[in-house]
């Protein structure tokens, strides 16, 4: 763990000093007043310190937490994973020391298993000038923190709230795939069903009609199943997506490139994250044999589905058997009462059938020169 940088102090309005401090969830302590952020700002459970913890020893590019401090006090944070074009099929290298403060490397502001939702977080109370100048000293401690090898910082899937605060002169700024958003305004789930045009509505019930002699059993924290098997099917699932997206033209590339920093789903992560007591996972069997399955976030602030996985239907998988995923997490939103349901950046036509709209994210890259400035 790295002593955190003391900076110049707050204009007199409020005469606080403010500071990051940057640590290694591996080995670092939860920082002081963790937790209570966490309640007010940032309860997903991807930033949980030990799923942090375990996300680290379990990445080829491991992240490290950024706590921005105004008087001591917790007033944001932000997750960036260190890059290297170096570093092969290593996991949890080592971030800093010797000879590795000159290896090249870049820092992706990025929630790589969440990636509709930023990896930047703040109080409500925080305003945009403040943002500004907490995200700006960030990339000064970036810099120290990693060392001259650092080649700059990508923040991926940024609100526009946010993203205005780190753009500037030399910083390069692009919209990128929205995220999806399903607000909550029916009664109940056959209000919103009804809302769907005719043959959307006929397709998701051929697929629940489809799916009534399968074996589909839901719960919150389940501690029945096998992570391996649930791991394995999800990252075959998300090669093939990523494949498919890449062939039909996103674009996230940089001069042809197809970069991806995130790692495979590891075993150990994910059986930790679906015995979460705010993780509703829902298999689909059939004859015993996994077919599917889908993870929701079910807290207050709304519904989150970071997982969905399925056998293509060449191999024993159902057609379009999401259909029933997204009836089950309309359900929960209404009968919980939840705001939203937020679905990731992929699909976006099909889940528009479905009444979802979208929300616009951004990404800024900025060149080691102009970091902090």
């Amino acid at each position: 763990m790295t002593k955190p940088l003391a900076e110049r102090p707050r204009p007199a309005s409020t005469g606080q000093r403010i500071e990051v401090e940057i640590v290694d969830p591996r080995s670092a302590p939860e920082p002081s007043g963790w937790a209570k952020f966490r309640r007010r700002a940032a309860p997903w459970p991807m930033w949980d310190y030990e799923l942090l913890r375990l996300e680290a020893w379990l990445s080829r590019n491991p992240p490290v937490l950024a706590v921005f401090r105004e008087g001591g006090r917790v007033l944001g944070a932000s997750v960036a994973m260190l890059c290297s074009p170096l570093r092969g099929q290593t996991f949890a290298p080592r971030v800093v020391g010797r000879w590795r403060r000159y290896a090249p490397c870049w820092a992706e502001v990025y929630l790589p298993w969440f990636s509709g939702h930023p990896a930047a977080v703040f109080l409500a109370r925080v305003s945009a000038e403040l943002r500004r100048e907490l995200l700006r000293l960030f990339e000064r401690r970036l810099v120290e923190y990693v060392g001259p090898g650092l080649l700059g910082v990508v923040y991926r899937a940024l609100p526009v709230e946010i993203a205005r605060e780190v753009t500037g002169p030399g910083r390069l700024s692009r919209e990128i795939d929205p995220t999806t958003v399903l607000v909550n305004r029916w009664d109940s789930v056959d209000e919103w069903f009804a809302s769907l045009r005719p043959p959307v509505r006929a397709a998701v019930q051929e697929v629940l009609d489809d799916a009534a002699d399968l074996d589909i059993t839901t719960g919150a924290g389940r501690t029945d199943l096998d992570a391996g098997e649930l791991a394995a099917l999800l990252n075959r699932h998300r090669a093939r997506q990523d494949e498919r997206a890449w062939r039909e033209g996103q674009s996230t590339g940089i001069a042809g490139l197809r970069p991806d920093t995130r790692s495979p789903v590891p075993t150990a992560y994910l059986e930790a994250f679906l015995r979460r007591p705010e993780v509703v996972t829902r298999t689909y069997r059939e004859g015993g044999r996994l077919i599917a399955f889908h993870t929701m976030i079910d807290i207050k602030e709304g519904i989150a589905l970071p997982h969905w996985a399925s056998l293509p239907v060449a191999l024993g998988g159902r057609r379009r058997l999401y259909a029933d995923a997204y009836v089950h997490c309309v359900q929960r939103m209404i009968e919980m009462g939840r705001p939203e349901i937020t679905a990731g950046r992929t699909l976006l036509d099909l889940k528009a059938a479905f009444g979802f709209d979208t929300r616009t994210l951004l990404s800024v890259a900025v060149p080691r020169p102009v970091m902090a400035r």
